[in-house]
């Protein structure tokens, strides 16, 4: 088990992969570190057939959903410059705080 400097819910951009994912953002839906892999809400939209399941309520058919892309091929995004910044940490009395190596600015 890895530990990374993204968290659920982070603003990321994608910044390599799929020509039609490249430079969107999206925030992080869950991160599967076993598979060093990050979900984005509306990045990488796959295709799933569904066989129908009426005990559970479920419709068959063709369902969209996101998918998982590798964790390198995401930065954070940082609101105050505008694009994809590296994370550092800032220890202070308080405890350790994540920043945003460009810019400086507290992150959490």
């Amino acid at each position: 088990m890895q530990k990374y400097k993204l968290r659920k819910n982070d603003t990321v951009i994608v910044i390599s992969g799929r020509r039609q994912d490249k430079k969107k953002t999206g925030k992080i839906l869950r991160i599967v570190s076993e598979k060093n892999r990050v979900v984005v809400e509306k990045i990488h939209i796959i295709k799933e057939y569904v066989r129908a399941n009426p005990q559970k309520n479920i419709k068959g058919g063709i369902v969209e959903r996101e998918g998982a892309i590798p964790i390198e091929k995401v930065m954070y995004y940082c609101k105050e410059c505008e694009q994809g910044v590296r994370i550092g940490f800032r220890v202070s009395d308080s405890g350790k705080q994540r920043i945003c190596k460009k810019c400086g600015v507290v992150l959490d």
